[in-house]
């Protein structure tokens, strides 16, 4: 019988290894006030929507990579308020709500992500994915620009952004996700858009952000 040599086998290894790990998402993102570039490079990017909390974390990456077979470039995902936050301040990112390991989840497929922070989602969703205690808050105005929803609205912006930046999965850091959106409040009162961009100016170490603000437009994303 013949033996095969531990080099072969090494070898062998190293060619299986290249071929079935999964290529991770690495480019440089900008954005030139008229399209995403990609390595320099315009791009059309095809995006579908996966809603992790609606399937087990068990089932993710069979959807993802069925997406990416189907030749999406992007997943994008709403952030469900109401499931992660379900009292002020008390935060659940676990099971099927664990935001993190749905978006590393994508970076491993080699694509990548569009995090929709909400707060409202779209999604014939309860309660527009407004927490219920929110109702409840002294003086508050939903979807509009009212001091007491934007209290409570930068609260879970800030704990969703701080998690994704503390695994390190923006692209600027060397993860997937591309793209950070708020929500487009009630009558156009007020647009803003987070958009991720690989340049880091200043002091900051992660992630720059463009905000955009405006009157009565609309804007595509």
């Amino acid at each position: 019988m013949e033996t095969i040599s531990l080099s072969k086998f090494k070898h062998a290894f190293v060619f299986l290894t290249l071929c079935f790990v999964p290529h991770l998402v690495h480019s440089n993102v900008t954005y030139d006030r008229k399209a995403i570039l990609i390595n320099g490079q315009r791009r059309i990017l095809f995006s579908g929507s996966i809603h992790y909390p609606r399937s087990t974390p068990d089932m993710w990456k069979d959807l993802v990579y069925k997406a990416k077979e189907g030749g999406l470039d992007v997943i994008e995902t709403y952030v469900f308020w109401n499931v992660h936050e379900p009292s002020p301040g008390n935060y659940n990112f676990e099971g099927r709500y664990d935001l993190v390991r749905f978006v590393k989840t994508i970076q491993k497929a080699g694509l990548y992500a569009h995090l929709r922070i909400g707060p409202y989602v779209c999604a014939e969703w309860n309660f527009g994915g407004f927490p219920v205690w929110l109702k409840y808050v002294p003086g508050i105005s939903f979807r509009t620009d009212n001091k007491p929803f934007k209290r409570a609205m930068q609260g879970f912006t800030e704990k969703v952004v701080g998690m994704m930046k503390s695994e390190h999965l923006y692209e600027s850091q060397g993860g997937p996700i591309i793209l950070s959106q708020g929500t487009r409040l009630s009558g156009r009162v007020m647009l803003f858009t987070l958009l991720q961009v690989s340049s880091n100016p200043g002091n900051n170490p992660c992630t720059s952000y463009i905000l955009r603000l405006s009157l009565n437009e609309s804007f595509v994303h």
